[in-house]
């Protein structure tokens, strides 16, 4: 009861804080960057970890069914024009996504070989591939298979793809599953998202592939843990 709260109010917090944000303080570039980094991005993933009890409750062929429902419920949301609850439902779609991914998988070294395949075709789709060319001559496909993370103070927003919380759903979802550190891979994916975007800005770059740090956060927490489960697969 009292996580189901928690859940509802941070869920409130963070769609009260996408209605109001132009009326926050505008804060510089690099304060941006903090702003969204330390406060909006935790307190958005925040979401996922409180829900993450739900996802062992679940049968797979329910879990299944309401990603689909949440996936069909985030387009009518879209199409109406209620873009908080959009955004809001998206995030829930693709972490539903991701828990009903995971039940496919049998053992740890499954997901640590995913996380390590990803890295490179993340890459090259956001340099040269179909992400690139979507984002520079499709954005509103890109907005729509995104979720928005609105900038104090501006009528602008830092985008995060569907497919980026998809794996950090999954990725978390293993970490309890499978007996890794779910705590420290909370706290290091929620990081190694603002470390990408401090990343971005740096490098001057419109768009820079998320995936390759938080598969990097996955494994350097866990990499031992991990190497155990493929040891036991090569016995």
């Amino acid at each position: 009861m009292v996580r189901a709260a928690a859940l509802l109010a941070a869920g409130l917090a963070l769609g009260l804080y996408a209605a109001t944000h132009e009326r926050f303080p505008n804060f510089f570039e690099w304060g941006d960057v903090a702003f969204l980094a330390f406060l909006v991005i935790p307190l958005m993933f925040s979401l996922v970890w409180l829900a993450l009890p739900w996802r062992a409750r679940v049968r797979p062929l329910w879990l299944g069914l309401a990603a689909a429902g949440l996936v069909v419920l985030a387009v009518v949301c879209s199409l109406a024009g209620f873009d908080i609850a959009a955004n809001l439902t998206k995030l829930a779609a693709a972490t539903a996504v991701g828990w009903w991914f995971l039940t496919f998988f049998e053992a740890a070294w499954w997901v640590a070989l995913i996380a390590a395949l990803i890295v490179p075709v993340d890459l090259i789709s956001v340099a040269r591939g179909p992400t690139k060319t979507i984002t520079e001559e499709q954005p509103e496909v890109f907005d729509a298979l995104s979720v928005a993370m609105p900038i104090s103070g501006e009528d602008a927003s830092a985008q995060l793809g569907l497919p980026d919380i998809l794996f950090f759903a999954l990725f978390l979802g293993a970490a309890v599953r499978f007996g890794l550190r779910p705590n420290a891979t909370w706290m290091a994916m929620t990081l190694s998202f603002g470390a990408t975007l401090a990343l971005a800005i740096a490098l001057d770059e419109a768009g820079v592939a998320a995936l390759p740090l938080l598969s990097l956060a996955f494994l350097l927490v866990n990499g031992d843990r991990l190497w155990r489960s493929i040891r036991r697969r090569r016995a």
